[in-house]
């Protein structure tokens, strides 16, 4: 069946579960050539530091979401010796995850599985880390889709995740914008034709238009409204790329609840052993 072309035309839905299933149709076995385009090949180093965070905590079993063919799930277990569960809606990204997983050798170590990320099939807290990767532009609601993703994930435990982003130095977004919108597609279809120079042409529209509906600030406080404390951001490569990463609270982080309110004791009073 032939794929629909993705446009970039400013009013073409660019996010929700339709264009997730269709914008990378055809392209999963070299999806990691195309992320290693449109980063000019900082992708590897943004992986590796969403790994280094989650790895802080040392965990034992991690959720990957959007995992597409395993390239976050395989660098978080390579750097954590955890076991990883890498669910992505797109099956034929999972598809090409597999020989991904087998040539790195950690077949039984990461496991791979469709699924929705605002409908994770886990329990509560099931996961000690939960990571995603180039997810939020495709979903309808991000911060309820971050809330499900805290979900499965223990208290204590780190959230981390990586995203495309608009450098906000006013030079480097300039060219930023220069480079999604004229040679990205370029690029793109001369790595691998018609389909590829489509998705080239999707990307830049897309990830503008996505922080212009929700600016970082807007991210930072789904996390935190998620239950995630100190959550935080860091900029790569100049602004084009997004880290942010974040601890879900336990309930000795909740602050102490107002006496006055509460109808307890008043401040400075301690109550004795007869008490």
């Amino acid at each position: 069946m032939a794929t629909k072309p993705v446009t970039a035309a400013p009013d073409a839905p660019l996010r929700g579960e339709p264009v997730a299933r269709t914008v990378f149709s055809g392209l999963p076995a070299r999806y990691d050539r195309l992320a290693y385009l449109l980063s000019l090949g900082q992708d590897r180093r943004w992986r590796a530091a969403v790994a280094g965070h989650a790895a802080a905590g040392r965990p034992r079993l991690v959720l990957d979401v959007a995992t597409g063919p395993a390239g976050v799930a395989l660098a978080v277990a390579a750097k954590t010796g955890a076991d990883v569960v890498g669910v992505d809606l797109n099956e034929p990204m999972l598809r090409a995850g597999l020989p991904n997983v087998r040539g790195a050798g950690l077949r039984g170590r990461v496991r791979l599985a469709a699924g929705r990320a605002d409908q994770l099939p886990f329990p509560d807290a099931t996961f000690d880390a939960v990571t995603f990767s180039y997810l939020l532009r495709y979903v309808d609601d991000p911060a309820a889709t971050v809330a499900e993703m805290a979900r499965c994930l223990r208290p204590g435990g780190t959230m981390a995740s990586l995203e495309f982003y608009v450098p906000p130095n006013p030079g480097w977004r300039a060219a930023w914008w220069c480079y999604t919108r004229l040679a990205l597609p370029v690029l793109a279809g001369i790595a691998g034709g018609g389909a590829w120079y489509r998705v080239g042409r999707f990307l830049g529209p897309s990830i503008s238009g996505h922080y212009r509906q929700h600016p970082l600030d807007a991210h930072l406080a789904a996390w935190r409204g998620a239950g995630l404390t100190g959550a935080a951001a860091d900029l790569m490569s100049l602004g084009g790329g997004l880290i942010m990463w974040g601890r879900k609270g336990t309930p000795a982080d909740r602050p102490p609840a107002d006496p006055a309110q509460a109808g307890g004791p008043a401040d400075g009073f301690r109550p004795g052993p007869g008490s």
